[in-house]
């Protein structure tokens, strides 16, 4: 998987308890070994995690391997990036996007 350094990732297993038990928002990036903008989105998402540490939680889900939490959002595209607060999916966007834009998007999250 296109792996971001610092980017824990979660499965259909521990979904549950790592993003919709989560007291932080939560920034999910649905992602695959396949997508080549999953791997620019790499980076992007090391860099926000660390910046944005203690007030978002940032993590990666494999669709390949997790088809459970995947079809239950009903991911379609690569890389798609959900963003939950409360437990509650606020908003998904898809495909890559530089860090200062996924920041505004974030912005009323955070």
């Amino acid at each position: 998987m296109s792996r971001a350094s610092g980017v824990p990732e979660v499965t259909d297993a521990d979904f549950a308890t790592e993003v919709i038990g989560s007291e932080l928002p939560v920034l999910v990036e649905f992602t695959a070994d396949w997508c080549p903008p999953c791997r620019q989105m790499a980076p992007v998402l090391s860099a926000l995690a660390a910046e944005e540490d203690g007030r978002l939680k940032v993590v990666q889900l494999n669709v390949d391997a997790n088809p459970g939490t995947t079809n239950a959002y009903k991911v379609l595209s690569m890389p798609t990036f959900m963003v939950f607060r409360g437990g509650e999916p606020l908003r998904s966007m898809v495909g890559a996007r530089p860090k200062r834009r996924l920041l505004e998007e974030l912005a009323d999250v955070l």
